[in-house]
């Protein structure tokens, strides 16, 4: 998926008013993500991303442990602007389900499988928005 594509996708999904809202999110939802993931599959789904979305990613990640509403938190953190928890889960979740839908198939499987069970609610199977 091209930039201006997953883009347009999650700002459609998560109700953005604008696209640089939706690559605040994007990148925040990513750091994190980095911060979560192990080893090397940081580097295999940085692969499959734009350039400007893989940067967000280390090459290496920490496997840091922490739950889902901890994930939440720390992308509202990093999206500032007083981003509450509630909104950096939605941001998030459109983030996760635009990436399900720009990735392989296994790529996204790779990922959700060093996500413990509690994680299900960021990998949501809702739809995306593509316009």
């Amino acid at each position: 998926m091209k930039q201006d594509e997953l883009v347009s996708a999650i700002r459609a999904t998560g109700g953005f008013t604008s696209a640089g809202q939706a690559e605040t999110a994007a990148r925040a939802t990513l750091t994190v993500l980095g911060e979560r993931l192990s080893g090397g599959e940081t580097r295999d789904l940085a692969a499959q991303l734009p350039a400007a979305f893989a940067e967000a990613l280390p090459p290496v990640g920490a496997g840091e442990r922490f739950d889902v509403n901890e994930f939440y938190r720390r992308v509202a953190s990093i999206e500032g602007d007083s981003c509450t928890a509630p909104r950096a889960r939605r941001h998030a979740r459109a983030v996760v389900a635009a990436l399900k839908a720009g990735v392989s198939p296994a790529e996204f499987e790779d990922v959700a499988a060093q996500l413990p069970a509690d994680y299900a609610d960021l990998l949501s199977r809702e739809p995306v928005i593509h316009y």
